[in-house]
């Protein structure tokens, strides 16, 4: 069961991220967790993930597919892995091809959590913190019982700066210019599924649970 999984922020692709390891018992492999793995043993392609890292710059892709590579090399992934955060781009995801025609473990299956933009927006700019005691709220998930107040201490609970809706709704534009050559590539595959991520947490885990059935059988 070799996945790709794909989302923009906050179309809770984390969440369902932990479900099907859980219940598929299957490698969660991020970008940031490969990078921290390779610098953590010292590996040639570590240390040069590293060396970019520490100047503030990105990591090019000569040396993220690298990483890649030796990840997925790895016997916990021989039964299958499940990607997140890389591929971010069509070379990207023409190198992974490369790298899993080699391990003859193609992607079975790219899925794509579908959230419409204006509901993204509402998720990602309804974050509220306490300026007194830092505590974090949520208007449509955790929200305070008071409104603007922390259940806690009373204090004034404010929007951080990346939180507003203005800047969220940059920082998505972005993510969707990216990821649509992505999703067109992998539709082209015939490998790409849309589950609608609008629906209850656990209503969006099992459309996922009934897909990745059917990928076992």
């Amino acid at each position: 069961m070799n996945i790709v999984l794909m989302g923009l922020p906050g179309a809770g692709k984390g969440t369902q991220a932990e479900k099907i390891v859980e219940k598929y018992a299957i490698p969660h492999i991020s970008t940031g967790d490969m990078f921290r793995a390779a610098i953590k043993e010292g590996t040639e392609l570590g240390l040069k993930a590293k060396a970019f890292m520490d100047e503030g710059k990105l990591v090019p892709d000569e040396v993220t597919i690298g990483i890649v590579r030796e990840r997925l090399s790895q016997p916990d992934c021989e039964k299958g892995f499940l990607l997140d955060g890389f591929p971010r781009t069509v070379p990207q995801a023409e190198a992974l091809d490369s790298i899993l025609e080699e391990l003859d473990r193609p992607v079975e299956h790219t899925i794509n959590i579908e959230v419409e933009k204006e509901e993204l927006i509402a998720r990602l700019s309804g974050r509220r913190i306490c300026k007194t005691c830092g505590a974090s709220y949520h208007l449509i998930f955790n929200p305070p019982a008071v409104e603007g107040k922390c259940d806690k201490d009373g204090g004034e609970l404010y929007t951080r700066a990346d939180d507003n809706p203005e800047t969220v709704t940059n920082r998505l534009e972005v993510n969707m210019n990216q990821a649509q050559p992505l999703l067109d590539f992998y539709q082209a595959k015939g490998v790409l599924t849309n589950i609608d991520g609008q629906q209850d947490i656990d209503k969006v885990f099992a459309d996922l649970d009934a897909l990745l059935q059917g990928i076992r059988s």
